[in-house]
């Protein structure tokens, strides 16, 4: 009888799978195809494989993933490598331990057939911003490289497309090539962009994952275990489109589906090959950053970014 009541008891021990590591994810907008990974990874499995239990939220503003991250009220967030570096530059607990997207998506964005073609024809013009501390240090940024003299920066929020369309401002940094690029297209206007890596600014991730640094010290195996996930989801993204794209429907059904459908498409290239976070790559941004007053000191991404 002992030896039954033994057997049983290892068999339940190892039929019952054991309980998933609960993870808050908090986003930083509302959900879009930048994010379509997440979900892919979510709906496909692949986090449940890894012994996860991810909850995606998103938040009220746009700087509430790091906020909330460096508390200790969420483990996990998405923010920008920009935000990231100025927090880090602050002393404010933060980690960085994957990417959603390779390459930056924000630009110069303009509309074509209103006398703009180069850089240099933005002289004597208005340059919208969204994000006040950030956008407007990277416009000046930008107009210093490209030998712009004579401009005015106009806070212009989110209200990117309304702007340009009103003729309320000339350009506007900070609007994405897949998102307001295909709002502009959608209301019957031909976009043009500067991308910032064409035009002097080093190639940085747009959109990164944050942990807790306290978290990920005491949880390496569930973060290593997520940056799997992520990665196998990248991965069956691009290889399977399509069926990415429904999955993400599926999680999101109240997407407007033509506009998520053309900016998916738009999203494509920019994710990236691997979560590998390029140490080198990240400093020289993290350099210019410091060069152009984004963050007032050095910082070491060494200290910042993730390493298995």
């Amino acid at each position: 009888m002992k030896r039954i009541g033994l057997a049983v008891l290892i068999f339940l021990l190892f039929a019952i799978p054991a309980r998933g590591e609960n993870l808050t994810l908090v986003l930083d907008w509302f959900p879009n195809v930048d994010h379509l990974p997440l979900y892919v990874a979510q709906e496909k499995g692949f986090f449940a494989e890894e012994g996860l239990k991810v909850n995606i939220t998103s938040p009220s503003e746009s700087a509430d993933a790091l906020k909330l991250v460096a508390a200790g009220r969420a483990e996990l967030g998405i923010s920008y490598e920009p935000q990231a570096l100025v927090a880090a530059s602050e002393g404010v607990p933060v980690l960085v331990i994957g990417r959603l997207i390779g390459h930056p998506l924000s630009t110069v964005l303009y509309i074509k057939d209103r006398g703009i073609e180069k850089p240099q024809d933005l002289d004597g013009k208005s340059m919208g911003y969204t994000v006040a501390g950030m956008e407007d240090v990277l416009a000046r940024a930008f107009c210093e490289l490209n030998e712009i003299k004579d401009y005015t920066l106009i806070h212009v929020e989110f209200a990117i497309v309304p702007s340009l369309v009103s003729g309320r401002v000339d350009s506007v940094m900070g609007g994405f090539r897949n998102y307001e690029v295909v709002e502009l297209e959608l209301e019957g206007y031909a976009p043009g962009y500067f991308a910032l890596e064409e035009y002097g600014f080093p190639d940085y991730d747009e959109l990164v994952v944050i942990a807790n640094p306290k978290f990920a010290k005491e949880n390496k195996k569930a973060i290593s275990s997520f940056r799997r996930a992520l990665s196998k989801a990248i991965e069956i993204s691009k290889d399977t489109s399509e069926e990415a794209l429904d999955h993400y429907f599926k999680a999101v059904p109240e997407s407007d589906k033509e506009l998520e459908k053309r900016a998916f498409e738009k999203t494509l290239p920019f994710y990236p090959e691997n979560q590998n976070l390029e140490a080198e790559r990240w400093q020289a941004f993290a350099d210019f950053a410091l060069q152009v007053g984004l963050i007032k000191h050095h910082v070491d991404v060494k200290q910042l970014l993730w390493k298995d």
